[in-house]
């Protein structure tokens, strides 16, 4: 019987033992296969080359340009910490309050315009990290950058940035912090010269910006964000740029466009060429966001360095006046005025008792020369007038009704701004030209803060898609003459304009809170 028990335990063994080893094995097998990828992937084929220098030889080199600009001109670049006193006539009046601090209710970021669609801001003490000193408190405490331009310590920064401070401190980028003092600032070209004690103090010069091209490689320098001593690259994409956010029609333009980033914070940090020569001073851009989107501006080295050296040697700038309104020559303008090309500045508007009124300037002169160096356009005018000084006599050529005539005008310093404000309404009329007009009254007048030697319509609508909409005229604004003839009335606008001959265009002048202009109409077709 035992026998017969151990004989079937063999037998079962023998049945049971085979198969399981045969599934110990495929599953063995099964494993060896599973796990073969993943040792595979842990060890994977060389990757390919990295290119040798001379593939990129080009690439190489222009690194190393760079690294060597930016390395020379950074030492140079400084930090400038303001405490300010806050006032109710410190912020642009084309700004709004909108504070850069850890909250978004206080002010601090005053330098952010509204204009159409877009946004302008400068970047001033505001920006940065800027904070009130508790609830009730008049100071206020930002940052903006600066650049030493002489070995003493001379340093250029914007206006905006020193804007009502008592207390000015420097940081360099060795981590010294040093105390600076105004030497002056000029509002009107938004420029400022600080000083800090010292010799030997790495510096950068100022350029030729009248040299610049589109597309020549410029970098931006400064402290955007906080964030010290960042550099940028890009290129001018524009030039003679107008700044559509000063609060002074004055103000001249002709700012250097660029799409090298540039930042809150940057403000009056240097744009420097190739050469590591400053050719502009970074003022303000032009974003939806309020944040970097291409378009930077900075105030070329031509306006920059007059200004500088004024302020160094007499705290001040004294700014020579004509007393005109001008604007460029257009194409459609041309002809109303019998010039051969859209070239010159046109005179739109002579202040009364101005050296530009006692010299015989009239409305509708076209400057073609200023001492003998001929006059583009109304932008360049506007710089080298206000680079002369007060007293200063200047031989002007214009085209007056197709004549050529010289008038000779005796400079005067800059006044006060005048009244520059807006709003108007109320109806009368609607021409073919898509316009609604109303008499200056006295009440309007008011509304307007228009001058008493305003005369003419007032725009109280304005037709979308009509010649006057596609002409740029807005609700408000003045007619103050047709086709280079005063008018006074609604009535004398209306008249004037339908006497134009079907088919043909209508110049005319609009009066606003910004100057006046020449607008063209073009009559609808069909």
């Amino acid at each position: 019987m035992k026998s017969w028990i151990k004989h079937c335990q063999v037998v079962l063994n023998r049945r049971f033992l085979v198969p399981l080893a045969a599934v110990a094995m495929v599953l063995s097998l099964a494993a060896y296969e599973f796990d073969n990828p993943v040792r595979a992937a842990a060890a994977p084929t060389a990757a390919a080359a990295p290119l040798d220098d001379n593939s990129v030889s080009a690439l190489l080199s222009l690194d190393r340009a760079m690294e060597a600009l930016a390395a020379r001109v950074t030492p140079a670049v400084v930090n400038v910490t303001v405490t300010s006193k806050r006032s109710g006539d410190r912020a642009n009046p084309a700004d709004s309050g909108d504070n850069n601090s850890d909250s978004d209710s206080n002010g601090l970021q005053q330098f952010f315009a509204p204009f159409g669609k877009q946004f302008g801001k400068q970047f001033g003490p505001q920006f940065g990290f800027g904070q009130h000193m508790g609830p009730q408190s008049n100071i206020e405490h930002g940052l903006g950058s600066g650049v030493i331009i002489s070995p003493d310590g001379y340093i250029v920064t914007n206006n905006h940035v020193i804007d009502g401070a008592v207390d000015i401190r420097v940081t360099m980028t060795d981590r010294r912090i040093l105390p600076a003092k105004l030497i002056g600032a000029d509002p009107l070209t938004d420029l400022a010269v600080i000083k800090i004690d010292g010799t030997n103090l790495p510096s950068v010069p100022l350029g030729d910006s009248t040299q610049l091209h589109p597309g020549q490689t410029v970098l931006a320098f400064g402290n955007p964000l906080g964030f010290r001593f960042t550099v940028t690259r890009g290129i001018v994409s524009a030039l003679n740029r107008p700044n559509p956010f000063a609060a002074d029609r004055r103000s001249p333009g002709q700012f250097i466009q660029t799409d090298a980033a540039i930042n809150p914070g940057n403000s009056g940090g240097p744009l420097v060429n190739a050469h590591g020569e400053v050719v502009g001073i970074n003022t303000f851009l032009v974003s939806e966001t309020g944040g970097f989107s291409g378009m930077g501006f900075a105030i070329p080295a031509q306006i920059v360095k007059p200004t500088v050296d004024n302020l160094i040697k007499y705290g001040k700038v004294s700014h020579g006046y004509i007393g005109i309104g001008i604007s460029d020559v257009t194409p459609d303008e041309a002809k109303f005025f019998h010039v051969n090309n859209a070239s010159g500045a046109v005179i739109t508007q002579v202040e009364p008792n101005s050296p530009g009124a006692k010299a015989g300037l009239k409305v509708g002169d076209v400057i073609t020369e200023l001492n003998g160096k001929v006059v583009s356009d109304a932008g360049e005018l506007q710089v080298e007038v206000g680079e002369k000084q007060p007293g200063t006599t200047l031989h002007l050529k214009a085209l007056r009704d197709g004549n050529s005539v010289d008038v000779p005008v005796t400079l005067e310093a800059m006044r006060k701004s005048d009244n520059d404000n807006q709003n108007a309404d109320a109806g009368h009329g609607k021409p073919r030209w898509g316009l609604g007009l109303e008499d200056l009254t006295p009440d309007v007048r008011q509304q307007l803060q228009a001058g008493n030697d305003v005369h003419g319509a007032v725009i109280q609508q304005v037709t979308p898609g009509s010649p006057a909409d596609n002409a740029g005229l807005q609700q408000g604004e003045v007619i103050t003459e047709v086709n280079r003839q005063p008018v006074h009335s609604a009535a004398d606008v209306q008249k004037a304009l339908s006497s134009v001959p079907k088919d043909s265009d209508a110049l005319v002048l609009v009066w606003s809170n910004a100057g006046s202009t020449f607008l063209v109409l073009h009559p609808t077709q069909g």
